[in-house]
């Protein structure tokens, strides 16, 4: 596992942690089951205070990409699924809210689509 993290950058240190170990984790480099090291350990090879990474893993948790396992550890959990399944379950309640408003389907669109290039940068 390799992470790099920026402090000049506009991200916060544990924004950083969490999405690079969630990229890592969905693209496959960091494999189901990969145990992570201990939140202390990769504190300190990070240069970070232990309660950044501890952010880190907890909202990496409550998006299903890692699971603790008690005193066994920390491990990329088989997250791809129930990723999407919450995704699914978000993009209901997006559409019956935006229908209760009254939009059209293209408006509905159009602002789902904005808001995604605003979370993931806008990439052409």
């Amino acid at each position: 596992m390799t992470l790099k993290i920026h402090i000049d950058a506009g991200a916060a240190p544990y924004e950083q942690v969490r999405a690079q170990i969630s990229e890592q984790a969905r693209s496959g480099a960091l494999p189901v089951g990969y145990k992570l090291p201990t939140v202390r350990g990769l504190a300190e090879s990070l240069g970070l205070a232990a309660n950044t990474v501890a952010k880190a893993y907890r909202a990496l948790e409550a998006d299903g990409v890692i699971e603790t396992r008690g005193r066994n550890g920390t491990f990329v959990a088989a997250a791809g699924s129930a990723a999407e399944r919450e995704a699914a379950t978000a993009a209901q309640a997006y559409a019956d809210r935006v229908r209760r408003l009254g939009l059209a389907e293209d408006v509905a669109l159009a602002a789902a689509r904005d808001a995604l290039r605003a979370a993931y940068g806008d990439r052409g």
